[in-house]
């Protein structure tokens, strides 16, 4: 018998797409959206497409999925991003698993494989191809408290899933160098809180080893132009991490 799955959103300003993501959720019993204090109009609207909203002001994305978890009222939680989406087949593999009970399942926690989309292209390869994810788990779990790349505590045994899930991190391309640029900030914010110190071969070796890696070793080169714009912001990405580690430093 299917069980009921609470799904929970981290949220910042993503009215464009917010009403399309709670919109596909219907088939969950509960969707939590953690807002971290929007200045458009996504609260409003995951609340009229359906979803419950909590105010989670100033905080990481880890810590409003967590705020998020906290309130769920179902044993099987679901952590997506605005930016995801479940497909048909998915939903019914984990509302089946949700249905097993607390117990009856065989794993407390579960990944699913992303499906990457890069400018209206299915990615398969620069690193995008094989991309597993920790996101369905039993709501006594936390994610860690990091500004970038957070993921759930660590979790012994975990299952897969079957089915895939969809995601289209960037709009366009002026969505994916404005994201490059939050996320240098949020990761060298990062480095620096863990003590680490900006090197000249950080500036000058790890962004050219960056590209490398994904375009020639991970066959970037593979998807074409497309291939090529993201493995080079991929590096540049890098560059901009550690010259922003760099700039903390030179003004503490």
């Amino acid at each position: 018998m299917p069980g009921p799955i609470t799904v929970v959103i981290p949220t910042l300003n993503e009215a464009e797409q917010i009403t399309a993501c709670v919109g596909h959720l219907r088939w969950a019993d509960e969707v939590l959206v953690a807002d971290g204090g929007s200045s458009d109009a996504t609260a409003e609207l995951a609340r009229t497409a359906g979803a419950t909203v909590l105010d989670v002001p100033g905080v990481t994305i880890a810590a409003q999925r967590n705020a998020a978890i906290g309130r769920a009222r179902n044993h099987w939680v679901f952590a997506l991003d605005a930016d995801e989406r479940i497909g048909p087949e998915l939903a019914q593999e984990l509302t089946r698993l949700a249905g097993d009970g607390e117990n009856g399942a065989q794993h407390a926690a579960y990944a699913v494989r992303r499906n990457n989309v890069y400018l209206g292209r299915l990615m398969r390869h620069a690193g995008w191809g094989d991309s597993w994810a920790v996101r369905f788990f039993q709501r006594d779990r936390r994610f860690v408290e990091k500004r970038v790349h957070e993921g759930l505590e660590p979790v012994p045994n975990v299952g897969r899933l079957t089915y895939p899930l969809a995601h289209t991190p960037y709009r366009d391309l002026s969505h994916h160098v404005r994201k490059l640029v939050q996320y240098a900030e949020w990761g060298a914010a990062d480095l620096r809180d863990s003590g680490r110190r900006a090197r000249v071969s950080d500036l000058m070796v790890r962004p050219g080893w960056q590209f490398f890696r994904t375009y020639i070793i991970q066959l970037g080169l593979l998807e074409g132009w497309r291939g090529l714009v993201l493995c080079g912001l991929a590096g540049f990405s890098v560059f901009l991490k550690y010259a922003r580690l760099w700039d903390l430093e030179r003004h503490a």
